[in-house]
């Protein structure tokens, strides 16, 4: 994270002042289905194309961190998400098709977007992948991966809460099939030292997690935490908590406004920041950067936007950047 500001430096400079000045340059746009890209800005298009569904809060900060770059450098920016790797990598295509000059992607099933990616890195077309796929960024010809290693998160959160006095973790992944949230699961087993459950839920459905969640706590008493890997399925399994009557302690990954609020109430242990605004901020930032003056950032390893820590002491702070969509 201590790279940004020299970037930024670097940027204000190739665009002669564009730092300085918030009117000049083109803001955000949806993209198009299909056809031909948006008029360019002057410093170029760039799509980012993620696996969100629909309503994901988390995904929302991203896109408000890609469209603030956006109109900082005077570039377009455009923003998709799928859920479905098949729909997320048609999307990948037609922004291929489109000749953006840059391309930013989530890798939630790294196998499934490889021929997708390939496709863009042999069309020229640089690409940045953020969040999830790390380990395959490189491989698949990315100049660089912004995210952070959910080995290190999941095993901060496991140490945590272990101190907490946890001995029993139940782990609630939302999306099959995404590495990002096994590796969370698996380091925060690490952390923990002690036994950690799998729950598998739908994001799409948080009645159901609720209900999922609080059968597992009633069915099994040693169950004592709960480990959400997603802000919205946290309020739900926070929710379960308490239906179930269960004294389980609960976390999460990742911020949301009711997820600051649960913790200032006690009612969630802590969340593991990655500081997604800058997934979507960074990626533009060194797109505009390679476009202008071939720079690349991470010397071919991945530049780390977390893991950071939202407990009772600092929620007061970032619940008001949480409001306004940064956090």
């Amino acid at each position: 994270m201590r790279r940004a500001p020299v970037v930024l430096a670097l940027l204000c400079a190739l665009t002669l002042g564009a730092c300085s000045s918030s009117s000049g340059g083109a803001g955000a746009q949806s993209a198009p289905a299909s056809g031909s890209a948006p008029p360019a800005a002057s410093g170029g298009t760039f799509a980012v194309i993620t696996h969100a569904s629909a309503g994901d809060a988390f995904w929302d900060v991203v896109k408000n961190g890609a469209e603030a770059a956006g109109k900082q450098y005077g570039v377009t920016v455009t923003y998709q998400g799928d859920g479905d790797p098949g729909k997320q990598s048609q999307l990948i295509d037609q922004a291929v098709a489109q000749k953006v000059d840059g391309l930013v992607v989530s890798m939630a099933n790294p196998d499934a977007l490889k021929e997708a990616v390939g496709r863009a890195v042999a069309a020229k077309i640089p690409v940045v992948t953020i969040n999830s796929g790390a380990g395959s960024s490189k491989a698949f010809g990315a100049i660089t991966h912004v995210g952070q290693s959910e080995d290190v998160a999941g095993r901060g959160a496991g140490e945590q809460l272990r101190a907490a006095g946890v001995t029993k973790l139940l782990c609630v992944v939302h999306e099959a099939g995404n590495v990002g949230l096994d590796q969370r699961c698996k380091g925060a087993e690490q952390g923990l030292g002690g036994t950690v459950e799998r729950l598998q839920v739908d994001v799409a459905n948080l009645a159901d997690v609720t209900s999922k969640v609080a059968a597992k706590l009633q069915s099994d008493k040693q169950v004592n935490g709960v480990l959400a890997l997603n802000p919205a399925v946290a309020v739900a399994a926070r929710d379960a908590v308490k239906d179930s009557g269960s004294q389980a302690k609960l976390a999460t990954f990742d911020l949301s406004g009711d997820v600051v609020t649960a913790i200032k109430d006690g009612e969630i242990l802590f969340a593991v920041d990655q500081q997604q605004y800058l997934q979507g901020w960074l990626p533009i930032t060194f797109l505009t950067l390679y476009k202008k003056n071939l720079n690349t950032v991470g010397g071919g390893l991945p530049v780390n936007t977390g893991p950071g820590f939202v407990t009772k002491d600092n929620a007061e702070q970032v619940a008001k950047l949480a409001e306004a969509g940064t956090r």
